[in-house]
């Protein structure tokens, strides 16, 4: 299989990264594989920016409407059902597409997670009963306290990753990190990264006009349908939590409306942290389409 290529498409969100995966796809005849924690959810559709109708016709897609948002599912799940997925496609395929922004989703299929312990039951739903008693300072300061490099990257104000990682914390006595596969996968088959970026002001005009259409769309009437669910982990997100703390009451529209573009904003420097930080990522444009045809065509000859 030395001869297989997995081409990784990453960076920010709204940045162009599902138009250069169709157009590669197209280019090289193959599938693409979405690396996107919240596309696998098949009840939740604006605020996850799925590819449009049309465009899940033109190309198999995978890992899309895959899983219900009731179900639990973590990257080390995805990992392992993802690279399932990607021998099976090598079968009759020389190049795959993989297309996202979800970099530990990434992470679990190029170098694996080892096996999590088994947390014994009611170990959650203690920590479930003093967070809703003590509330998310006290969750941040307890996961900042016992795990303060997972703390750094995690999202701080989403209360089931922290959650997650207080209750591996508690069970093992080890940073989440520790828990991670050390010693990476090695694979069969050339991994070629490519990122996408633009300028921060052009980013940022992109995350707000999509924002725009999302709300056109009807997105405060979808997380409206879901609003008795909003505890679950699935819709501890961007585009969400917001319009749910609305709901509640603790702000105006408009300052929901505000509120979706910041957080989402600081959701693609996350993004762009976190990817910055693998030297292997060759960067281009979004708009580069030839230039990255012609990357991918002659890497390594």
């Amino acid at each position: 299989m030395n001869t297989k290529k997995l081409v990784v498409i990453v960076g920010p969100t709204a940045v162009g990264k599902s138009e250069m995966a169709l157009h590669l796809a197209e280019y090289f005849r193959t599938e693409i594989i979405s690396a996107d924690s919240r596309q696998i959810y098949k009840e939740l559709e604006i605020g996850t920016a799925k590819p449009k109708a049309d465009e899940l016709a033109r190309i198999q897609h995978h890992f899309i409407n895959t899983h219900s948002i009731t179900q639990d599912y973590d990257a080390g799940e995805y990992g392992r059902e993802a690279l399932s997925c990607i021998h099976q496609l090598f079968e009759t395929h020389d190049t795959l597409i993989m297309c996202g922004g979800s970099g530990l989703y990434i992470k679990a299929v190029l170098e694996g997670f080892d096996e999590m312990p088994e947390i014994p039951a009611g170990t959650r739903d203690k920590i479930v009963e003093e967070f809703k008693s003590k509330g998310l300072l006290w969750l941040q300061k307890e996961v900042e306290a016992a795990d303060p490099d997972y703390f750094a990257d995690v999202d701080s104000k989403n209360p089931q990753r922290l959650m997650r990682a207080l209750e591996l914390y508690r069970v093992a006595n080890i940073p989440v990190k520790q828990l991670r596969k050390k010693a990476k996968l090695e694979h069969s088959f050339e991994i070629i990264k490519i990122g996408l970026e633009v300028s921060r002001k052009e980013l940022y005009e992109r995350i707000d006009a999509r924002m725009d259409r999302m709300i056109e769309m009807g997105l405060f009437g979808e997380a409206e349908k879901f609003y008795s669910q909003r505890t679950l982990n699935a819709l501890q997100t961007v585009g969400y939590r917001e319009i749910f703390n609305f709901l509640d009451g603790e702000y105006d529209r408009e300052e929901a409306i505000r509120l979706l573009k910041r957080n989402s904003r600081r959701y693609a420097k996350r993004q762009l942290t976190w990817f910055k930080k693998d030297q292997q990522i060759k960067w281009f444009q979004p708009d580069q389409v030839d230039q990255v045809i012609l990357y991918i065509d002659h890497k390594n000859l």
